[in-house]
This record gives structure tokens, C-alpha cells and sequence, in this order.
């Protein structure tokens, strides 16, 4: 007999950094398709395969990066690690995840110094095509999951509506706050649902998420001021970038236009450079925030190469991981109350709303540009979703047919 995820038994106890680093590794080197598909194969990966959290911990935990800034699936990830191995497994699941595609996307950073172009051959508009497919699978994923029934079906869908006509990351937290609301007034009268008790803890005390909130705040504010008074160029590229992680809502395809006005229009960074690595962002695995890893390895004055990569890539990430191990424990015991369960449930609905919302726009619209992408990442699907064919499988797939084909 089947069982389903949500029958299985919750693996409690506590996990290895080690094995953390193992897991996401495997992820960082095979997960394409951007935050979205990362939604999906965390899913298949933390929830039915490995047990690691339940149905409801792994839909929370994904709400709770849709509110905070930052690059959502990484903090997912990060939250993830979090609860399985403390700080370490934090630090594993980050590093595992993240450095493949910030190695890769600094060697294209060097190769591209010597072969303009390369960035835009076919093989990338195929990568693009078959993200496409490989989003479409995780949003129907998530819906089965998070948006089982028409109440917050119908929610999903007035999200995506609202995301599409007014694309911008306040009205993404204003999105996520109505269909909570919506969901708790609807299920007023109905009987508070209790605390799924599904697995999900974190053991953070209260004095380290507060200075965590703490040193988040000062950063943002600070920075600014230290760059004009000292004029350091290290200190200048990290100050945008991480300016860049703390005012990001919507996760990686939201900041890739943010980084711009940061980066080219304040002199860091060639327009050509900052449109090549925006191809090639797409191209990787592992989260599109690695963009910022290419950007400081051209980024003009010092640091550059791989120092500069660095401080641009822990400007990038460092906000998203404060604010996240500050709002965690609270969040944890926020969602124990009978009556938020009913709010969280809406809050899932509208998470999936926008996620199909970034299928359309950017996924969708940068992706499909001819019929014969169109085929690709029809193919994509049907491998992925019914013939069980395995993502790097796919990936290569696509990249080879988009380099004879398109």
C-alpha cells in the first residue's frame, strides 16, 4: 500500500552538517530552473524522500521566505539546515547550495573577458526554454500541495492576476497579507486548526535572533555612511550588494534588475559585462543570487576577480540570513496558534499565486521565443514529470538542442 507525505512519520532526530553539505551539494550542482523550481525539488527532496519536515513545516517555512527579503529558496534551504544540524547546517546547506553556481558563474566571468559572445549562443536560450517546463512542474507541485481546494485555489488565482498587473515586491507582501486575511475571515466560524506538530523546531535563543535583526538594521543603515567616509572599494562593493539582499522581495529573478542601478549606473560594473552575466545567470544551477558572485569578479577598481566575487557574494547573501535566524523563532511560535493556522493556510495559497505569477513573467516571457523552444520545454516537462528522466539529464538535453536548433 502507498503511503503519502503526509502519512510518513517525521525523521526527528538531529542530522550531521556533514550529511546537510552532502544533500544540498547534490542540489547546488543539479537544481536549474531558478527559485521557483528550487521550491519544487526542496519539496521532493526535505519532504517525501528524506522525511526531514512535514507537509505543513516545509508550506510554513516556504510562506515565511515569501515575507522576508532576501533569496527566498536559499533561505528555505538555509531554514532547512537550520533545523537539521544548528548553525553548521545552516552554514552547510548555504555553502553547498551556493558555491557551485558562484564557481561557474566566475569562470564564465574570466572567459568572457576573453570570447565576447559566448553568453548568448543557443545553448543558453535552450537552459532557458527548458527552465520553463521545469518551473511549470514545481508551481503544479506546489499547488496540489499548498492549494488543494477552490477556496484557496481561487486565491492562487487572484494573486497571480494582482502579481501580473503590478510586478513589484511591495505588492508581493501586501499579496501574501491579503490571502491570509481572506482565508481567516472566510473560517471565522469554523473551529481553530490545531498544531500539526509536524517536526519542525529550531533551538535559536532569543538574545541571537534579536542581534541578528539587530546587525541587520545596522548594515543597512550603516554602510552607507562608512563607504562615504573612507572611500574603500571593498567596502563600497559590498555595501550594494548587500543593499541589494536586504531590499529584494520576490527572490532571485527580482533582483537581477535591482542589481543594475547598483552596479552599472554607479560606475561598479560595464553594462556589456553586467548582460553577458545575465545570460549566463540563467544558465547554472543553484540560486540566481550567484549573479552578484560574476558581477564582483568584473566589477571595476578593487577588490575584483575572485576577492571581489566574494565580498559581493556575502554582501548578497548575509541580510537574508540575518533576518531569517531573527524571525524564525518567532515564527515557530506564531505558527502554534490555533487561529494563525487558518491565516497560513491563506498565506500558502497566495504563495503559490506568485509563483505562478514568475512562471509567466520571467520564466516564461525570456524563455519561449520561438515554436522550437516552445518543443523544449514541452520536453522538459513530459521527462521530467512523467518519464522520472533525472534535471542534469534534462539540462544537457536542452543545452545541446538549443545549441543545434536555436
Amino acid at each position: 500500500m502507498d503511503v503519502t507525505a503526509e502519512s510518513q512519520p517525521v525523521a526527528r532526530h538531529p542530522g550531521r552538517p556533514l550529511s546537510v553539505l552532502l544533500v544540498f551539494l547534490r542540489l547546488g550542482l543539479t537544481s536549474f530552473g531558478g527559485p521557483v523550481a528550487h521550491i519544487g525539488y526542496f519539496h521532493t527532496e526535505f519532504v517525501q524522500r528524506r522525511r526531514w519536515l512535514g507537509e505543513r513545516a516545509y508550506a510554513d517555512v516556504v510562506a515565511l521566505a515569501q515575507f522576508l527579503p532576501g533569496p527566498a529558496s536559499s533561505q528555505v534551504g538555509m531554514a532547512i539546515g537550520l533545523q537539521r544540524a544548528g548553525f553548521l547546517g545552516l552554514l552547510a546547506a548555504w555553502a553547498a547550495f551556493t558555491l557551485p553556481s558562484a564557481v561557474l558563474l566566475v569562470a564564465v566571468a574570466l572567459v568572457l573577458s576573453r570570447f565576447a559572445g559566448l553568453a548568448d549562443g543557443g545553448w543558453v536560450r535552450g537552459l532557458q526554454a527548458a527552465a520553463v517546463g521545469v518551473v511549470a512542474l514545481a508551481v503544479l507541485t506546489t499547488a496540489k500541495s499548498l492549494a488543494p481546494d477552490r477556496r484557496r485555489a481561487a486565491i492562487a488565482a487572484a494573486a497571480t492576476v494582482a502579481a501580473l498587473l503590478v510586478p513589484t515586491g511591495a505588492l508581493q507582501i501586501a499579496v501574501i497579507a491579503a490571502a491570509g486575511l481572506a482565508v481567516l475571515l472566510a473560517l471565522r466560524g469554523e473551529a481553530p486548526v490545531p498544531d500539526p506538530g509536524d517536526g519542525f523546531t529550531v533551538h535559536v535563543p532569543r538574545a541571537v535572533s534579536i542581534a541578528c535583526l539587530a546587525a541587520y538594521g545596522v548594515l543597512l543603515a550603516g554602510l552607507p555612511l562608512a563607504v562615504a567616509a573612507t572611500q574603500n572599494g571593498g567596502l563600497r562593493l559590498f555595501g550594494a550588494f548587500y543593499r541589494a539582499g536586504a531590499l529584494v522581495f520576490g527572490g532571485g529573478h527580482v533582483v537581477l534588475p535591482l542589481l543594475e542601478p547598483l552596479t552599472v549606473d554607479a560606475g561598479l560594473v560595464d553594462r556589456a559585462d553586467f548582460l553577458a552575466g545575465y545570460g549566463a545567470a540563467q544558465a547554472v544551477p543553484g540560486p540566481l543570487f550567484t549573479f552578484s558572485a560574476f558581477l564582483g569578479a568584473v566589477s571595476s577598481g578593487t577588490p575584483t576577480g575572485w576577492t571581489g566575487a566574494a565580498v559581493a557574494l556575502v554582501g548578497i547573501f548575509l541580510p537574508g540570513a540575518l533576518v531569517l535566524v531573527g524571525a524564525l523563532p518567532f515564527w515557530v511560535a506564531l505558527r502554534r496558534l490555533p487561529r494563525v493556522r487558518h491565516a497560513i493556510d491563506g498565506v500558502n495559497a497566495g504563495v503559490v499565486g506568485l509563483l505562478a505569477a514568475a512562471l509567466y513573467d520571467p520564466v516564461f516571457t525570456s524563455g519561449i521565443t520561438s515554436p522550437l523552444s516552445l518543443a523544449i520545454a514541452v520536453a522538459a516537462f513530459v521527462a521530467l514529470g512523467r518519464l522520472g528522466a533525472p534535471p542534469w539529464a534534462v539540462v544537457v538535453g536542452a543545452a545541446l538542442l538549443g545549441a543545434v536548433l536555436l
